[in-house]
């Protein structure tokens, strides 16, 4: 009996010690993801409305317009899944 309590005690706190890992990784960001999800209405490309709706756009209003603007190359009002995916532009690159 002895012998069986230490052994679930192991598999308990073993347990939690792999949950606890799993908790501090980040999950890497999927692009192809994240414009899926933004694209409520499934159209193809994500509106300025679609866009406002994220929980990141509702934590700072100013900071999700100012993105988008800087996203949407072609001024059109809507990101396309390439204006999404596209990387930022560094200080100094044309």
């Amino acid at each position: 009996m002895k012998t069986l309590t230490t052994t679930l005690a192991l598999l308990a706190i073993a347990a939690v010690g792999v949950n606890a890992q799993d908790a501090g990784k980040k999950k890497a960001f999927n692009p192809e993801a994240a414009f899926k999800k933004l694209d409520a209405n499934g159209d193809g490309s994500i509106s300025k409305e679609e866009w406002a709706a994220s929980p990141q756009a509702k934590k700072d209003a100013a900071k999700a317009e100012k993105m988008f603007g800087a996203k949407d190359k072609d001024k059109d009002g809507k990101l396309s899944k390439e204006e999404f995916t596209a990387a930022p532009k560094k200080k100094g690159d044309k």
